[in-house]
């Protein structure tokens, strides 16, 4: 059911046939979720952190890239002298309460975004349902850190921010509808008190021309080994061989794009994002190499039935985003 929502919110630029005709059913439910949404901006008191705030998001449901997104800030940030430090909600995870990532952590706890983002960022990552309160126990216990990033907390409002970036994919809107009749979170509109507009793909006519806009591209490493992260393999290692790719992302033709355009022939397997893997989930692929994301290996250790290699991929953004950044903060503390 959810794949074929996503199908319908974002294969085409309007409402689709299948949608118009659940209207009757969808649409108080979409006039609900909006009053839900503005009644708990109107609720909510923002906390105030002793340091700045970037907040990465985005409108839409699903993936977008928002974690190589934060993952680029936070060595960008790093290269400007800051120390920053990762917030998340931990999405997936079984607690609530604010606590450390560890790169050893289990997605059960914290789920797998914040695994990654403690895996390659360096930096240190904490997570918990109440973002604010995520972020004073990071302080708390990192006192060298001077700027929060918070990852996927657009609409986590409690979290006061002095930066907002909304990040989309090449899917972009969609229909342009609220949940459930389309992918929005929020409407289009939200776009216009935002800093900048982040563009993993081709850019969406309907995104606010006001708003500063940057590209993002995604750019795929050498495949590791998923039992032993020390060992690589290049594409050349896989052409010819029967592989399976795996994907649970919010976009899973995404990354089955990125391995075509390396050359790749595959069989395909889309699971939906933050899915639970369990051993049978796998088992296609022991008559051949299986394929995945970082994000799928953080959940899928121990489980696959054979060779499995894992593709890294790293966001590539023009330095002017984190000059923007930073003069965005100069600003608002000078204020």
């Amino acid at each position: 059911m959810a794949r074929w929502l996503q199908r319908q919110w974002f294969e085409q630029r309007r409402l689709s046939p299948a949608l118009w005709l659940l209207l009757p059913l969808l649409l108080p439910l979409c006039g609900l979720f909006v009053l839900l949404a503005k009644l708990k901006r109107r609720r909510t008191q923002p906390l105030r952190l002793p340091v700045p705030v970037v907040v990465v998001g985005n409108i839409t449901v699903g993936g977008a890239g928002k974690t190589p997104l934060t993952l680029w800030l936070a060595r960008a940030l790093q290269e400007r002298g800051w120390q920053p430090g990762i917030v998340s909600r931990g999405y997936g995870g079984q607690n609530s309460a604010p606590r450390a990532v560890l790169a050893d952590a289990s997605p059960v706890d914290v789920g797998d975004e914040p695994i990654l983002l403690a895996r390659r960022s360096g930096v240190p990552v904490w997570v918990g349902r109440d973002r604010a309160a995520a972020g004073l126990a990071l302080l708390a216990a990192h006192p060298e850190v001077n700027l929060i990033l918070c990852d996927d907390g657009l609409q986590h409002y409690r979290l006061a921010r002095d930066v907002e970036l909304a990040v989309f994919d090449g899917r972009g809107a969609g229909n342009g509808w609220r949940l459930p009749l389309g992918p929005l979170r929020e409407p289009l509109a939200r776009l216009d008190s935002v800093d900048a507009v982040i563009c993993n793909g081709m850019p969406d006519e309907r995104l606010p021309a006001t708003v500063p806009s940057f590209a993002m591209c995604l750019q795929p490493g050498d495949f590791y080994r998923l039992d032993d992260f020390a060992r690589f393999c290049t594409v050349d290692r896989l052409r010819g061989q029967k592989l399976h790719a795996l994907a649970g992302i919010g976009d899973p033709g995404r990354f089955f794009r990125t391995l075509q355009a390396l050359g790749l022939v595959f069989e395909a397997h889309p699971f939906p994002d933050h899915h639970a893997y369990v051993a049978a989930d796998l088992a296609f692929a022991k008559d051949g190499i299986l394929l995945m994301t970082e994000k799928d290996a953080v959940k899928c250790a121990g489980l696959t039935p054979g060779e499995t290699w894992v593709l890294p991929v790293a966001a590539e953004l023009a330095p002017a985003l984190t000059e923007l950044i930073l003069e965005k903060l100069r600003g608002r503390q000078a204020a």
